[in-house]
């Protein structure tokens, strides 16, 4: 292709997201006539389809040099100087989750034949994860924030649909309407920020408004003058008026955004309640699609969230501690989904800290590799489900290794990933994450000091990192590690090994949360569920294996191979400078070279430790998180091996008892939301209703219309035709008249 400029195919990029779609139409639309085979076939083409031209896509732009695609394929209003359009942006960061997308979408569509072969509503099924992966196509390739805004609110719309499908279970509505309330909340959020990127820069296109978003640095909206002014009297109440950054507004109202999609405390009590939905859904949710949304959108908001140190140190913040105390209520969960979504969690929040200490590149790095061994660990629970004839519960299982030997392997592939072990793809992203989250805490003293002494720096409105904040965000990530690693393990020894639980626990056997008993999916077509013994586990059939060993495959290798050309500029060895894969995608802060505080690419600043995967991978084996993860594992290995009834004991005893207590309780998290915010919210209407029934149209309404009529009663037996009635009338009225006369005449 020498001399020839490579360009990407338009009508292969409407392909990529039509395809999808179209399979969406003939499962769910035509299902009756197209059948069972008919539905899947249809959506797994399309899905392969868009796979397969996606990862052409990334070869293009990778190794053909091809120019990046941005390009209005129609306008469909114009307002004025404003119009709405459908375009994409496709560069190596838009490509990459594409391919992501599509490639964790194909195997959890070929997975969903076993695991869905009985259920009813089978082509339903099919037409809805068709329709979500066409709806996170949109939402990636968008090159607006109209169009963005579209793919945000389809993806939760079909989610909303896909973790009720059980419509008949109460859990399940009810998990489906939280998820829906709550990404509502972000959603507001996000609203709000792009209405400030329209007031701000009076067009919705990413082009020209990251070209021109060093605007926002020095804009700022007044709030509140600081006075009080009350029945005509003024009161001061603060001495300076409150002014805030036009860009710290815009990037936190862009993040509530990312926090309601990708499960950020406090918006994250949604996603472990997603569980509900068929297993599937859970890996398709949790690892390529909703959740990876929120970061994506940060990560190519980068020129703006840039301008804002505050909005940084806010992102970093609630990452931090999203990562740390999500993950430790994994710890207490019995329910195999439940302890992977408390995992996803802690993962998501890993990432949102990167992308607070300005590694986007390092966070989607992170998401990368996280949704193939996240996609593994679900789908490895959920054959795990399949062998257990739909037992969830970990305590009602053990040694599973000699039944379900392929479950077992890959899942040990995907626990090894993602607790950090060093040469699997989990470690790479992760130990850049810590490795930056502490580049950026030994820094942010420093860039304090600088920003303090330079005053014109702080009126330019710049500002140097908050170190509490960074503080806090590396030993969170730090200790975080210690706690995945013991719940990853606890999660592998309950299932897989140690004492055959589930013969005795035959007699009090329950279906667990995907028995979804009003369905015919409970017989999951097993032949063996009207027998009188213990339930015999087996390996699960070839359309739920094959996915988790092309799942696995990438959860050892892809991080080795992509860690030099993804975060440090060089080819797959270490040795050879490449182009920055996400040059054009990420930008960063540039004040003043010989400034701390410029560049931040954090990223770029550990490349010198870099040589090699090989030697990033050993030197990892000599750093904290490395000692950590052992520990996790050492713990785990003692407590769930050696000594199985200590665990017991522990959580029998009085601090144990407490301490579950309140992971147990999510830190009232759920309460919060559904007696704080929801049930205030509701007491709050009642109030209001009352005041309107018995104030508004009671006293206001109803007694004004009632004094109307009693002073129309009484004027009418004045009314009574005698003449002397009204002399006498007018007799009292002159005498009225003249006593105010009297009164007031000067």
């Amino acid at each position: 292709m020498t001399g020839m400029e490579v360009l990407l195919s338009k009508n292969v990029l409407l392909a990529i997201v039509l395809a999808p779609l179209l399979g969406s139409i003939i499962a769910g639309l035509f299902g009756r006539f197209v059948g069972r085979a008919g539905a899947h076939t249809a959506t797994i083409l399309g899905v392969a389809t868009s796979c397969a031209l996606s990862c052409w896509v990334l070869y293009q732009l990778v190794a053909q040099g091809a120019s990046p695609f941005n390009q209005n394929l129609y306008t469909f209003f114009e307002v004025g100087n404003i119009t709405g359009h459908v375009g994409f942006m496709i560069d190596k960061l838009t490509a990459m989750m594409m391919v992501v997308v599509t490639f964790v979408s194909l195997l959890v569509h070929i997975y969903t034949i076993g695991y869905m072969e009985e259920d009813p509503g089978y082509q339903r099924f099919f037409s809805y994860i068709s329709l979500f992966t066409f709806s996170m196509l949109m939402l990636v390739m968008s090159n607006n924030f109209l169009q963005l805004f579209f793919g945000w609110e389809a993806v939760g719309l079909v989610s909303y649909l896909l973790i009720g499908f059980w419509f008949k279970r109460p859990t399940a509505i009810f998990a489906n309407m939280k998820a829906f309330l709550v990404n509502r909340v972000g959603d507001f959020g996000f609203l709000l920020g792009i209405g400030c990127v329209l007031l701000m820069f009076g067009t919705l296109d990413y082009a020209t408004v990251f070209a021109n978003s060093p605007m926002l640095a020095g804009k700022a909206v007044p709030v509140w003058s600081g006075a009080l002014t009350l029945f005509g009297e003024t009161w001061q109440v603060l001495d300076q008026p409150v002014i805030w950054s036009m860009a710290t507004l815009t990037c936190i109202c862009l993040f509530i955004g990312a926090m309601g999609k990708s499960a950020q405390v406090p918006l994250h009590v949604w996603l472990p309640d997603s569980m509900e939905g068929p297993t599937p859904i859970s890996a398709l949710i949790h690892a390529a699609t909703m959740v990876t949304a929120g970061i994506f959108m940060v990560a190519r908001m980068s020129p703006l969230f840039e301008l804002s140190q505050t909005a940084l140190d806010f992102v970093l913040f609630i990452g931090a501690t999203t990562a740390l105390f999500t993950g430790l209520i994994g710890i207490v969960q019995n329910d195999i989904k439940r302890v992977v979504a408390y995992s996803t969690l802690s993962q998501l929040g890993y990432m949102t800290v990167a992308l607070g200490v300005s590694a986007y590149s390092a966070a989607v790095f992170h998401l990368m590799t996280h949704a193939f061994f996240k996609a593994l660990l679900f789908l490895a629970a959920g054959s795990v489900i399949i062998g257990m004839h739909h037992e969830q519960d970990m305590r009602k299982m053990g040694g599973l290794r000699k039944y379900m030997p392929i479950t077992w392997i890959t899942s040990l592939i995907g626990t090894l990933a993602l607790v950090g072990t060093p040469f699997f793809s989990g470690f790479y992203s992760k130990d850049t994450i810590i490795e930056a989250a502490k580049h950026h805490q030994h820094v942010a003293h420093e860039v304090g000091k600088e920003v303090a002494e330079m005053g014109v720096m702080a009126a330019q409105g710049y500002q140097g990192p908050s170190e509490w904040i960074a503080n806090y965000g590396y030993w969170a990530v730090l200790l975080g590690v210690f706690v995945t690693s013991f719940y990853s393990f606890r999660l592998l020894y309950l299932t897989f090994h140690g004492k055959e639980r589930f013969r005795d626990a035959h007699a009090d056997h329950g279906h667990g949360h995907d028995a979804h008993h009003d369905h015919a999916h409970d017989d999951h077509g097993h032949d063996d569920h009207g027998h009188h013994g213990a339930h015999e586990p087996h390996e699960s059939p070839w359309v739920v294996t094959v996915p988790l060993v092309l799942l696995a495959i990438p959860s050892i290798l892809i991080g080795f191979f992509t860690i030099g050309p993804m975060l440090f500029g060089t080819d797959w060895t270490g040795h050879h400078e490449a182009t920055p894969f996400f040059l054009g995608a990420i930008d960063f802060l540039r004040i003043d070279p010989n400034l701390a505080l410029s560049p931040r690419d954090t990223v770029m600043a550990l490349k010198a430790e870099f040589h090699s995967p090989w030697e990033f991978a050993v030197h990892g084996m000599k750093m904290p998180p490395f000692w950590l993860a052992l520990g996790g594992f050492v713990l785990a290995t003692f407590l769930y091996l050696f000594k199985p009834e200590l665990p017991g004991k522990v959580r029998n005893s009085a601090v144990g008892a407490f301490l579950t207590n309140i992971l147990d309780k999510k830190y009232w998290a759920d309460h919060l939301w559904i007696n704080g915010f929801a049930g205030g919210g509701v007491k709050l209407g009642k109030a209001s209703r009352a005041f309107d029934s018995h104030v508004i149209d009671g006293a206001a309404v109803n007694g004004t219309a009632k004094l109307v009529d009693l002073g129309a009663h009484l004027l009418r037996k004045t009314q009574s035709g005698y003449l002397y009635h009204y002399a006498f009338a007018m007799i009292v009225g002159l005498i009225l008249l003249l006593g105010v006369v009297i009164k007031f005449w000067q």
